[in-house]
């Protein structure tokens, strides 16, 4: 168990790696060659200009300028200046918001922590129970626990005990309204930051446009005409046009392959252009590791000929075999009250048929997953759960394993000939202070990437509910195996003496004891990953190597720099359930060990500063959800209230508090009611868009802009990326031409329809002008 020294040497370790890689990074990002490394986002924006051009040669990689030095730690005050109007037109909702997480959490801790320490703090520490149980039992404590809830005596044994409870139990109180009083005002908050940004935001295809699947076969029609007709007839007055899906996932592969093998041919290329002197070979192997030695540059060229004849038949495939076509389409409406109108009522009277919702922007779709049939997406949710369920739980024991290794008894244990090294003092508090929360940050480096191959294999279609559905269980990995395993193992290994020698109805008593102890692995996790973590995100190292490999082997062209520069998006399926994290440890352990706070605290205000930094100058979002992900975020926060004042009220019963527990009883339940009525005031405004903002953004569009041709601006919106862009729109055009035909005047769309039973009994009586038209429907364009 860590003891105050050991902190002590893991908060300057930790401390001291921060600040070495703050000092790299402020110098670092002054050099001109590494400029478009921790300013991609302005280069991609075009608001920016290399400063190595126009210089002299030295000036070019290495910044002469002695001034700058002086002030190279100017970039925080940088990153605060920014107001959040402007950063939201910079950066997007979706970053602005991101960073509310942030400020959130300092809004709830930074009262709690003054709290805790004014009125827990004294109390606990004037109490000397853990020196007693320690001379009775044998139970193990540090300096640190003489400052939590473990220090405090039975109630039958306490001299005040009624102002001890009290201290612990008002604390709970005001742990719990403060944090409903952010929640419900961060609630509100974004919810009008979100309607205010839809209401002033420019046009996008996604506004007026609805993903259609599970349309129905017909024997008489092709999916174009099946999707046109359907919507013709029942929104004659909205439908505009649409985008059947293609798929083209076996294409897209072959293109990936092919840029690959480009890839390799312009880095040999580009060797050759340097020496001359001799042509560079390569094996014909996996990765050039064995095979027989051939020219290097006529081998790639020989590959990327036979592949692009593969690319061609499989592009004349995808666009002429009707079994490429996908039951799904892209529909376009002609303002945004028609798709709003579209995408949130039922479009059948069988509810499993033309299921609409609103369609991802154009660059947030994940189109491998648009060709997964719809009947097979419910299976595949079934497989998953139970895959999540079993990694879950079965990923306790080698979490546990690693962190019985990551222990002064444990490497002992496993290691005996180390033990002469680690009863040195220094090494000693290196291991127990720092070891252990590095060894699990470690060992969840590879967690993020297969919570998200789950997630894609759930047939999700957009990169935003990716990654949303991803931080869920990575969420949920979190609290069962980070915080109860840690927690019950912890207790179950530290105190396995003291279970053994005790009678039964000591356990829960000494369970209640030891839970509190396990703050001391926290806090060294905390100064790990939140502050040593977060340093090494601003320093961005692997990005640094990466892109200077890239610029000196590959890059040509102005684009093979952008691609080289791009840090890509902020990563909210790992970045976000990190932060619950502390919000589960800090709402925990506030009325239990309140030395942890400062850490939170400390956490929060330093994440704040460097995430803003990088928002405004790195990370290039994605996609914009317009901070749809903002309820998951505001639940989860719940769920750690839940969680903290389920296990206060186990501690508590441990003090031989009994008369408490009932009143503690009703905390839950007002939480639950609590999230019920802030979802049912605000929720709505994150998945359906209000009838009367749409009326009110077309009526002004339709007054700044009357002659805008939307049709030519959504026809193209949502093609497949492999027919954008490629030498070979030609053929795309034409597939369009031929599926639809339509002037700028009044047509007739022509129909082989010989059943009406996908067109409703209503609409097909309405009126005799319908079934006159049933050889053509008319088509407002």
């Amino acid at each position: 168990m860590a003891t105050l020294e050991d902190i002590g040497v893991s908060a300057a370790i930790n401390l001291l790696s921060a600040l070495i890689f703050l000092f790299l990074f402020a110098i670092l990002r002054l050099q001109p060659f590494n400029d478009r490394v921790y300013f991609p986002k302005w280069y991609l924006k075009g608001l920016r200009n290399s400063p190595s051009r126009s210089r002299a040669l030295v000036s070019r990689f290495v910044n002469l300028d002695c001034r700058s030095y002086i002030q190279f730690l100017n970039w925080m005050p940088q990153a605060l200046k920014m107001p959040e109007p402007e950063l939201i037109d910079h950066a997007g909702l979706d970053s602005a918001v991101y960073l509310r997480i942030y400020l959130m959490g300092l809004k709830i801790f930074v009262p709690i922590t003054i709290l805790a320490w004014v009125v827990l703090v004294p109390v606990n520490y004037t109490n000397d129970t853990l020196e007693a149980e320690k001379m009775a039992t044998n139970v193990t404590a540090s300096d640190i626990d003489k400052l939590s809830i473990s220090n405090i005596p039975l109630k039958s044994q306490s001299k005040s005990p009624a102002l001890q409870i009290l201290g612990s139990y008002s604390d709970g109180l005001c742990i719990y309204f403060l944090t409903c009083y952010v929640l419900l005002k961060e609630y509100e908050k974004v919810a009008s930051m979100r309607l205010q940004f839809l209401y002033s935001e420019r046009r996008r295809p996604d506004q007026f446009t609805v993903l259609v699947r599970n349309v129905p076969p017909d024997p008489d029609e092709s999916v174009s005409e099946l999707v046109e007709h359907f919507f013709l007839v029942n929104h004659p007055d909205h439908y505009l046009t649409h985008q059947v899906v293609c798929n083209a996932n076996n294409l897209a592969s072959l293109v990936k392959k092919n840029e690959g093998l480009q890839n390799w041919l312009d880095y040999y290329r580009f060797k050759y252009s340097r020496n001359r002197s001799q042509r560079p070979q390569t094996k014909t192997g996996f990765l050039g590791l064995w095979g027989a030695k051939v020219d290097a540059i006529d081998y790639y060229i020989s590959e990327i000929e036979k592949l692009s004849k593969e690319i061609s038949e499989e592009r004349e495939k995808v666009l002429n075999d009707p079994n490429c076509i996908m039951p799904a389409a892209f529909v376009s409406f002609k303002t945004r009250w028609g798709a709003a109108v579209c995408a949130q009522t039922q479009q059948s009277r069988n509810p499993t048929l033309w299921l609409t919702e609103w369609a991802p922007e154009p660059r947030d779709v994940y189109w491998p997953n648009l060709a997964i049939p719809y009947v097979s997406l419910s299976v595949r949710r079934l497989i998953t759960g139970v895959s999540f369920f079993f990694l879950a739980f079965f990923f306790m024991i080698p979490i546990a394993f690693v962190q019985s290794l990551a222990s002064i008894e444990g490497i002992e244990k496993s290691l005996p000939f180390l033990k002469p090294v680690i009863e040195v003092e220094f090494i000693k508090s290196v291991v127990q202070g720092f070891l252990p929360g590095i060894a699990l940050k470690l060992f969840l480096i590879l967690l993020p990437t297969l919570l998200m191959m789950m997630s894609k294999f759930e047939g999700l279609t957009s990169l935003s509910s990716l990654e949303r559905r991803s931080a869920m269980r990575y969420y949920i990995f979190i609290i069962i195996n980070v915080f109860l395993g840690s927690i019950l193992t912890g207790a179950a290994f530290e105190q396995l003496d003291s279970f053994i020698k005790q009678s039964a109805s000591e356990i829960p008593k000494t369970i209640g004891v030891a839970i509190p102890m396990k703050a001391t692995f926290f806090i060294t996790y905390i100064m790990v990953d939140g502050w040593a973590g977060i340093a090494g995100e601003v320093l961005m190292l692997k990005p640094l190597i990466i892109y200077h490999l890239k610029n000196f082997f590959l890059v040509k062209t102005e684009k093979d720099r952008k691609e080289a520069m791009d840090a890509g998006s902020l990563g909210f399926n790992t970045g976000e359930p990190r932060i619950q994290l502390y919000f589960l440890l800090g709402l925990v352990y506030a009325p239990v060990t309140p030395i942890l706070l400062p850490f939170i605290v400390m956490f929060f205000g330093f994440a704040y500063v460097v995430y803003r930094h990088q928002i405004i100058n790195v990370y290039n979002q994605e996609y914009e959800s317009g901070a749809a992900f903002w309820p998951a975020v505001h639940g989860r926060v719940l769920t750690a209230l839940v969680i903290a004042q389920l296990l206060m009220m186990g501690l508590l019963s441990t003090k031989q508090a009994s008369t408490s527990t009932p009143f503690l009883i009703a905390l839950p339940v007002l939480t639950l009611w609590f999230h019920v009525f802030c979802n049912g005031r605000y929720k709505s405004a994150f998945v359906k868009y209000p009838l009367q903002e749409a009326m009110m953004k077309d009526s002004l569009e339709r007054a700044s802009s009357p002659n805008f041709n939307f049709k030519s601006y959504l026809e193209k919106a949502y093609v497949h990326p492999v027919f954008k862009g490629d030498g070979n729109d030609d053929d795309y055009e034409q597939y369009l031409s031929e599926n639809q035909e339509a002037d700028a005047e009044n047509v007739l769309v022509p129909t082989r329809r010989h059943s009406q039973r996908n067109s409703p009994a209503e609409s097909r009586a309405a009126s005799p002008a319908l079934s006159e038209e049933v050889q053509g429907v008319e088509h407002r364009v």
